[in-house]
């Protein structure tokens, strides 16, 4: 299975065709992020045979600039969005690792870290703008094709609206971590301290996979 033949698929999908209509309409007359393409970036820089870690996030950022098409991912021109500030803390936390310099998570993307949000795209300044449109079941579909994967995966589910998804992950190889979501109303309430990027790792290194180099080099 290929993400090109898997979107080729989704693409013929009624629901799709009615998804991509509106997205034509939106793109022409509003500003939507991230840039059309962007998109599908999470596909293009994580090839499915190489995913180890599936980490899902809800909608893209809706200010200019943010988002490029992967899950709590900035532009490196970026400040740190609140919540990635808080990934990045517990993440130093865990690992006894520096700071990353930027907010670009591609070096995590080009390791085999699938960066997903439930929904693709927004219009700028009113986030979920776009849910209910069909981006769901298109994310839907993407986690069942991941947990379809005869290789370990490790899925991580920050937030009660990823955590809604832990019922697709029904293959037994795969390991589901789960917290609160790391934005600032939440993060003191059992998402630092709970040490995810050790966990990953791990799991990998148990099951005879690579760990993941967290720590950036951009």
């Amino acid at each position: 299975m290929s993400w090109e033949d898997f979107l080729k698929n989704e693409f013929k999908e009624d629901y799709f065709i009615q998804l991509s209509q509106f997205l034509k309409e939106a793109y022409s007359t509003r500003t939507i992020y991230p840039k059309r393409e962007d998109v599908f970036n999470a596909f293009a820089y994580t090839k499915y045979e190489d995913i180890k870690v599936v980490i899902l996030g809800q909608d893209p950022y809706h200010q200019p600039n943010q988002a490029h098409g992967l899950c709590f991912s900035v532009n490196p021109e970026c400040a740190l969005p609140p919540s990635l500030k808080n990934i990045f803390k517990e993440m130093c936390d865990d690992l006894a690792c520096p700071m990353p310099k930027n907010g670009s998570l591609v070096h995590w993307a080009k390791q085999g870290v699938l960066l997903l949000n439930s929904i693709l795209t927004v219009e700028e300044s009113k986030p979920l703008a776009h849910q209910g449109l069909g981006w769901e079941i298109f994310c839907d579909h993407v986690l069942e094709e991941c947990n379809r994967s005869t290789q370990p995966i490790v899925f991580i589910l920050w937030g009660k609206q990823a955590q809604a998804k832990e019922k697709l992950i029904t293959n037994p190889i795969h390991l589901v971590i789960k917290s609160v979501h790391p934005s600032p109303l939440s993060a003191y309430q059992g998402f630092f301290g709970s040490k995810p990027f050790s966990k990953t790792n791990d799991f990998l290194i148990k099951n005879g996979r690579s760990p993941i180099d967290w720590s950036q080099h951009v």
